[in-house]
């Protein structure tokens, strides 16, 4: 599937983005960027728009790694982790037969972990508010 790519001009239009492609996503889901990309904001409009929380109840997972909203999405912060047995500890891989939709942060850095099959969305800051959304859905080789 080719990418697709969206700009945002502010945190609203970042949150209303992740509402739209709330329905859309599934499985694993990427959020590649920088501190303060905008990937936590993202997430509260893709939690939202599931209509599993409102997106003031969502914020980082930094220090507790995992948040569960309703059954099924996850949200998973890997910053603070070194080491692929540290991130082995989570299961993860649990959380990927399951079905639910995993949203994880900073997971590029353990890509031996991750599944083929999974959608993989870059944030770029492109200055200010403004921000470069690139989604691409990785299929299996």
């Amino acid at each position: 599937m080719p990418s697709r790519i969206f700009e945002t001009t502010s945190e609203a239009d970042t949150f209303a983005l992740g509402q739209q492609l709330a329905r859309d996503l599934h499985g694993c889901v990427l959020l590649i960027g920088n501190l303060g990309a905008g990937k936590t904001t993202l997430t509260k409009g893709i939690v939202e728009g599931l209509g599993v929380a409102s997106g003031s109840d969502v914020t980082s997972p930094t220090f507790t790694l995992i948040h569960q909203y309703a059954e099924n999405v996850f949200h998973i912060d890997l910053y603070r982790l070194d080491e692929p047995n540290e991130v082995e500890t989570l299961g993860l891989d649990e959380l990927f037969d399951s079905g639910a939709l995993v949203i994880l942060e900073w997971a590029e850095r353990f890509p031996a972990l991750l599944p083929a099959i999974r959608t993989e969305i870059r944030i770029d800051s492109l200055g200010d508010d403004s921000r470069r959304i690139t989604i691409e859905t990785l299929e299996a080789r």
